[in-house]
C-alpha cells in the first residue's frame, strides 16, 4: 500500500491506496517511516536520491485513519495506539530527513493526513482541497500534530485549528503556513510538487543538508524530540477512556 518510485535524484513514496481515498493503516505508517529513513541512512547507490517526494494516489491525498482497523480494538485500544505512534514516528522521521521533503496534497488531507504535512518541507496543495483535524469529535487528541503545525502556523493559528474540528480549503492553509504553494487542479498537484522536487534535486547535497539543519535549529527543532513525545503521549492518554471508546463506536452506528 506504499509504492516506492525513484525517478533520477528524486524518491518518490505514494501511498497506493486509492479505493480507500489513501486511508493509513499502521503498517502504511511503518513503511512510509522506514522509506523515509533508508533515505536518511542512504550511502553508496542510493545516496543518489537527493529529494524525496510525498504523494497520494486516486482521488485525494489521504483520508486519515482507516478507523475500521479499529472496530473490533478493544478496551485496551491498541490498533489506535499504533496509529497515533506511527503518525508521530512517520512525521519526525520526515522532518529528520536530511534531503528535501515535498508533499503534494490534492482533494483531501484531513487527520491523520492532514497531520503529515507537518512533515514535509515544502507542501504544494490544490486551493479547493479539504485540509484539517477533525479528531476532537472522536474524543481523541490531535495534540500529536501540534508541535509541527504550530512551526508553520503559529500557536494561536495551530490552537483555532487542532481545536476546531471544521476542514478548511487549500487557500486557508496558505494563509496558515501549512501550505507553501497553491496549485488550481488535482492534477497540477503532483506536476507542481514533482517539479519542484526535482529542482532541488539538482541543488548541492551538502548546501540542502547544511541549510535544512540551520533551519531545523533556528527552529527550535533540537527540542523536537521531546516535545513531539510529550504530544504523542497527550494523544495516547485518551484513547482508553469511556469517552473516546464510546465516540468512536459511534461511527459505525451511523
Amino acid at each position: 500500500m506504499i509504492r516506492i518510485e525513484t525517478d533520477g535524484g528524486v524518491r518518490a513514496i505514494v501511498l497506493d491506496r486509492p479505493d480507500k481515498r489513501n486511508a493509513l493503516t499502521p503498517e502504511m505508517l511503518s513503511d512510509l517511516t522506514d522509506a523515509v529513513r533508508t533515505v536518511t541512512a542512504a550511502k553508496g547507490d542510493d545516496a543518489a536520491v537527493r529529494a524525496v517526494l510525498l504523494r497520494g494516489e486516486g482521488k485525494c491525498f489521504c483520508a486519515g485513519f482507516d478507523l475500521d482497523l479499529c472496530r473490533d480494538d478493544g478496551p485496551e485500544q491498541a490498533v489506535m495506539k499504533s496509529f497515533l505512534s506511527g503518525l508521530s514516528a512517520a512525521i519526525e522521521a520526515m522532518r529528520a530527513c536530511p534531503r528535501p521533503v515535498v508533499l503534494a496534497a490534492h482533494g483531501a488531507a484531513v487527520a491523520g493526513g492532514c497531520a503529515l504535512l507537518g512533515g514535509a518541507d515544502i507542501v504544494v496543495a490544490e486551493r479547493d482541497a479539504k485540509l484539517g483535524y477533525p479528531v476532537v469529535r472522536l474524543g481523541i487528541s490531535p495534540a500529536i500534530s501540534a508541535p509541527f503545525l504550530m512551526d508553520g502556523a503559529g500557536a494561536g493559528g495551530a490552537r483555532r485549528r487542532l481545536l476546531d474540528p471544521a476542514l478548511f480549503d487549500g487557500a486557508e492553509g496558505a494563509r496558515l503556513g501549512l501550505v507553501h504553494e497553491l496549485v488550481e487542479t488535482r492534477d497540477g498537484v503532483t506536476d507542481r510538487a514533482h517539479e519542484i522536487a526535482r529542482s532541488l534535486a539538482g541543488k548541492s547535497v551538502h548546501g540542502i543538508k547544511a541549510t535544512k539543519a540551520w533551519a531545523m535549529e533556528s527552529a527550535g527543532e533540537k527540542t523536537m524530540p521531546g516535545r513531539a513525545a510529550r504530544a504523542l503521549d497527550a494523544s495516547l492518554s485518551l484513547v482508553t477512556g469511556d469517552e473516546a471508546i464510546e465516540r468512536l463506536a459511534s461511527v459505525w452506528k451511523k
